[in-house]
């Protein structure tokens, strides 16, 4: 059996966290990028001009909830129905929980727990709208999965 995206051909796909690292790769084969750094979206966008697709840069800070709400509504309104969303959007600050900054753990918090259901809960609402049987990928870190022996992960893995 061979596996093909070319089912995907015309589909709206979010990707969040995609103006570097693992988002980045993932958005070269899909369409809607979300980041907070509108110039390493544009860069993105113009190395993939050309190729099959298009990668449409959407600048939404998914630390920030109005971000994520702005921009579901600009993809509905131009880029139509959700059919795939991929949480790749994670942050870290490393530190001790004995020393740590409260502020730190907020940002870790907003982006990595509450962005990604936020974001989850605004592609859920646009595919039921549209009658869309949809995916979503939540990429995570396996230290989610096990604690890591590394120091200075503090909060990161729970």
């Amino acid at each position: 059996m061979t596996l093909s995206l070319d089912r995907w051909i015309g589909m709206v796909a979010v990707v969040t966290g995609a103006s570097s690292s693992m988002g980045a790769a993932i958005a070269e084969e899909l369409v809607a990028a979300l980041a907070r750094r509108q110039e390493q979206l544009d860069e993105l966008a113009k190395r993939l001009e050309g190729r099959k697709g298009k990668l449409v840069p959407i600048k939404a800070d998914v630390s920030k909830e109005e971000d994520i709400l702005n921009a579901f509504r600009w993809i509905d309104d131009h880029l139509g129905s959700v059919h795939i969303l991929i949480n790749s959007a994670g942050t870290l600050h490393e530190g001790f929980l004995s020393d740590g900054d409260s502020e730190c753990w907020n940002n870790t918090l907003r982006v990595n727990v509450l962005g990604l259901s936020i974001a989850t809960r605004e592609a859920i609402k646009n595919m039921k709208t549209n009658g869309v049987n949809g995916h979503i990928i939540h990429i995570n870190s396996v230290a989610g999965h096990r604690v890591p022996n590394i120091q200075g992960l503090n909060l990161y893995p729970a």
